[in-house]
């Protein structure tokens, strides 16, 4: 039996001004681990792309300035 695999999408829209946008967009995949229950893998994959888009966005508001 294959294991479970676990993909979360997140996506965010910041508005640079002048009606300009820039969109940033995170997916990870990843399996179930042989500790952890489905709900724990969707937790800890979740809160690695949350906090992957977060960094990415932070980095892209710098750079914009």
């Amino acid at each position: 039996m294959e294991p479970t695999k676990i993909q979360w999408s997140l996506g965010y829209t910041l508005n640079t001004g002048n009606f300009q946008s820039l969109r940033l967009d995170c997916q990870v995949t990843d399996y179930v681990r042989d500790d952890e229950t489905t709900k724990e893998a969707s937790d800890r994959v979740y809160a690695f792309v949350e906090q992957e888009l977060i960094n990415k966005l932070n980095e892209a508001k710098e750079e914009l300035g």
